[in-house]
Formats: C-alpha cells, sequence, structure tokens
C-alpha cells in the first residue's frame, strides 16, 4: 500500500529518512521537466534536480501543510532554477554570431513575411533559445512561467513569492529586454 504525502512526510519528520525516498521518485519527473525549461546541458539538469531535492529534504521541517506538498515543492523547484540562472548568467555569455545559417534564413524568411507558414520550427525554437540565454535571470525566469509554462499571473505569484503587481513589472520589463536583444541582433546583421 502506498503512502500518502502527509504521510510519508511525518515519517521523514520522525527520522525515518528512508521514506523521503518515495517522495523524490513522485516527483522527480516533474522536476527534471521544470529544470530543463531552465537549464540546457543534461549535467546541470541533474545538478538543479539533486540540489532541489537536497534542499527539500533539508527544509522539509519547514513544510507546514498549508497547501499541497507537491505546490511547496514547485515553489522550491523554481527558486533553486532562478538562482542556478543568475549563477551562471556570467559563465552563459553567447554571442550573436552563434547564430546558424538556418537560423539566419529563418529570421529573413519571418523579416520578410511574417505570415509565412513556411518557416522551420526548429530554427526558431533555436533562437528563442539563444535570445532566452542573454536574458537576465529575472526576465528568463518570468517569461518561461509565463509564456512557455503558459502559468496566470497569480500562479507565478505564489511560486516566486513577488507580489502580483511586481510578477506584471517583471513581465513588461522581460518582454522590453527581450524586443532590445532581437534588434540589437538585426541591427548588428545577424538576422
Amino acid at each position: 500500500m502506498e503512502c500518502d504525502d502527509a504521510e510519508l512526510i511525518a515519517a521523514v519528520r520522525r527520522g525515518d529518512t528512508a521514506s523521503f525516498e518515495p517522495l523524490v521518485r513522485k516527483y522527480q519527473s516533474r522536476i527534471f521537466a521544470t529544470a530543463r525549461r531552465y537549464a540546457r546541458r543534461e549535467s546541470e539538469v541533474e545538478d538543479i534536480v539533486q540540489e532541489v531535492f537536497i534542499k527539500a529534504f533539508q527544509k522539509l521541517a519547514s513544510f507546514r501543510g498549508e497547501a499541497p506538498f507537491e505546490h511547496w515543492l514547485m515553489r522550491l523547484a523554481v527558486r533553486t532554477c532562478y538562482d542556478f540562472l543568475r549563477a551562471h548568467q556570467r559563465n552563459r555569455e553567447v554571442t550573436l554570431s552563434d547564430i546558424t545559417t538556418d537560423e539566419t534564413n529563418w529570421l529573413d524568411q519571418f523579416l520578410a513575411d511574417p505570415s509565412s507558414r513556411t518557416e522551420s520550427a526548429k530554427a526558431a525554437r533555436e533562437i528563442v533559445a539563444k535570445v532566452f540565454e542573454k536574458l537576465s535571470p529575472p526576465a528568463r525566469l518570468i517569461l518561461t512561467l509565463l509564456e512557455i509554462e503558459e502559468r496566470s499571473v497569480k500562479e507565478i505569484s505564489a511560486l516566486t513569492g513577488w507580489s502580483v503587481p511586481l510578477v506584471k513589472v517583471r513581465a513588461f520589463r522581460a518582454r522590453a529586454e527581450m524586443r532590445k536583444i532581437l534588434e540589437k541582433m538585426i541591427r548588428q546583421g545577424y538576422v
């Protein structure tokens, strides 16, 4: 018989550390999926996931049970991903000249005819990934949550601990930052 989250958490708090393992198994695929949105290398994803579960184990005493464990764990995961982005921002310099010929061709075609249906989805994803790497950590986090994960402003506020107005301001600034990066790419002739 499988124990529910509350029973497992209670057992871990009583000193039965082995009871944490079923929680890891239950939620690891969701944490991996979240981490993959913030890191590109599998080794970085694995590091993030490991850190999330280490933090969860260490902070389990602070879990009050007012919301489901999964929500608490996902907030912890998003904050850990945000910390990862901030820590690795300086190491992630991507030059605009790294844009491939396929990506440049796609951008040229898109700029010439934005309504065109023949664009390469792969090239578009690669361009978006390169633009995302150049974004500041707050901008990358907010756009990932809002646009990629399609979370509401209220959900983002709960996940990040930011107020709803702050989420809206950061989303506005993130979009402006993304526009500037794209404009710079166009001006420098990489597009």
